[in-house]
């Protein structure tokens, strides 16, 4: 289902010039966007559908990861195993069984390690596509079970709590239109 903005009918109610002028004028949300995988990956499960309401930080999408997590897990332990060669040669250098350089690359080896843990953390992170603000679904553009890349777009998303209202009027009004001029608008679907 796509969400056509509604056309509305512009009144401009109060003394123009000419008297009261009609204009067309459009109806559109302030707050909305195109989500899209931040990682390649399967999707795995489509939280809403075409129309749903969701709210904010409400999982969306989410992706199977289970490599993604294996490879933070195998980081992980990477890590732990560098913290205790850290603290071993911190000993053995106390005792002078061991030089600075074999301590600092341990070290190294250690920084190097809570790097691919982040980075790990970061990309597991990426596996649920949350709602960056209340809403609705306009379009869904991928399928459970189907391989992403990163940048694909996901869905199209919108709040329509805040409306907007888009309109042109002709440059000779700017003399006389100024913020917080007065007007009444029709909605054609509406009627209202």
């Amino acid at each position: 289902m796509r969400i056509a903005a509604a056309l509305a009918s512009l009144l401009a109610a109060l003394a123009a010039p000419a008297g009261a002028q009609e204009l067309r004028a459009q109806l559109s949300p302030r707050d909305y966007t195109t989500l899209a995988a931040e990682i390649g990956a399967k999707v795995e499960r489509i939280h809403v559908r075409e129309g749903d309401r969701f709210k904010k930080g409400d999982a969306l999408i989410a992706f199977d990861c289970s490599i993604q997590r294996a490879n933070l897990a195998e980081a992980r332990a990477t890590l732990s195993a560098a913290d205790k060669t850290v603290a071993v040669n911190a000993r053995l250098l106390e005792l002078q069984t061991i030089g600075k350089l074999e301590s600092d690359v341990a070290l190294a080896e250690r920084d190097k390690a809570r790097a691919k843990d982040a980075a790990g953390a970061a990309v597991v992170a990426k596996c649920a596509v949350p709602a960056p603000f209340d809403g609705r679904v306009v379009e869904q553009k991928v399928r459970s079970q189907q391989y992403v890349q990163p940048g694909q777009a996901l869905l199209d998303i919108l709040d329509d709590s805040v409306l907007e209202l888009d309109f042109v009027v002709p440059s000779k009004w700017l003399v006389w239109l100024k913020p917080g001029h007065a007007f009444q608008v029709a909605i054609d679907e509406t009627g209202k």
